[in-house]
């Protein structure tokens, strides 16, 4: 018996077909190319130094040697500086001017494999806390320095957290715009538990994993920070930014007795200096004086 409609058949397998293709493409396809973009080099110049900073060279345990910008303290405490995924100290550069003219010193470095640094790159962060580690080796070692904090933008703020229960010589971290770097810290929020909010973040991360021949940071964004107990911090938040406002109050809410949260109203992710310069540097400036230089002036 002949089929009475072969073409509307036809145009069913067709439609089918394309659904298949796009839900691959959507929760594969777009995931993997993603993962490409996390460890793809980045070659953006850092330029001149800021007026009173030196160029400066740090190495890390396993032999990368990190490019920074250094400027020695006016009251002892030294601000450890951490740019975002996008690119490197560069983007920092007003960040780095702002707290040395209130009298800080600043160690503003490349993470490894952006600009001038050595090493394979990593946009998520996952290789952040070896970083943290030499700069903190080098600060410890000089004589002007006698307390250390670190300030971080989006990547920069996680890899701060990441590394804040390793490494307590870092007694206050404000972190601005931070959120997950690995599928653990993505469902450390309850929405994202459900496997239809968290399946492509799965693909991602695995990708990542794969084409990095890296593993996921441990111990997870949270766990450091509760684990950190003698740190304080200060977690900023875009106020235009939804998620970033609920990781950044789930952060707060895990370390209360220890922590701020200021969630910047009308501003974009990481935009803090620039929506609200005087603001942001009075907020700034007074967490870093309040909790690095008692004792010290």
């Amino acid at each position: 018996m002949k089929n009475k409609h072969p073409k509307r058949r036809r145009l069913i397998r067709i439609i089918g077909l394309f659904v298949i293709l796009l839900i691959i493409a959507l929760y594969i396809g777009i995931p993997s190319i993603m993962a490409v973009s996390a460890i793809v080099p980045d070659h953006s110049s850092a330029g001149e130094p800021p007026q009173g900073f030196s160029e400066i060279t740090v190495l890390t345990d396993d032999g990368v040697a990190l490019a920074g910008w250094y400027a020695e303290p006016e009251n002892g405490a030294v601000i450890i500086v951490v740019h975002g995924a996008g690119s490197g100290r560069n983007s920092v550069r007003s960040h780095a001017m702002m707290l040395h003219e209130n009298g800080f010193g600043v160690l503003a470095l490349n993470m490894r494999g952006y600009g001038d640094s050595e090493g394979d790159i990593n946009r998520l962060g996952w290789t952040g806390t070896r970083d943290i580690s030499a700069a903190i080796d080098f600060l410890s070692k000089r004589d002007e320095v006698e307390a250390i904090g670190g300030l971080g933008l989006s990547m920069g703020g996680e890899i701060l957290l990441g590394a804040a229960s390793s490494y307590p010589a870092m007694q206050a971290i404000a972190a601005e715009g931070a959120t997950h770097r690995c599928l653990e810290e993505y469902t450390a929020l309850p929405k994202n538990r459900p496997l239809y909010r968290n399946f492509t973040h799965r693909v991602f991360t695995l990708m990542v994993g794969l084409f990095s021949g890296k593993a996921p940071p441990e111990p997870p964004l949270l766990n450091s920070i509760e684990q950190a107990e003698t740190t304080a911090f200060l977690f900023i938040a875009a106020g235009n930014e939804g998620e970033e406002i609920d990781y950044n109050t789930l952060f707060h809410d895990a370390v209360r007795d220890h922590s701020s949260l200021w969630i910047i109203p009308e501003v974009g992710h990481t935009n803090g200096l620039g929506g609200v310069p005087d603001l942001y540097e009075s907020r700034i400036i007074e967490f870093f004086r309040a909790e690095l230089l008692r004792g010290l002036e």
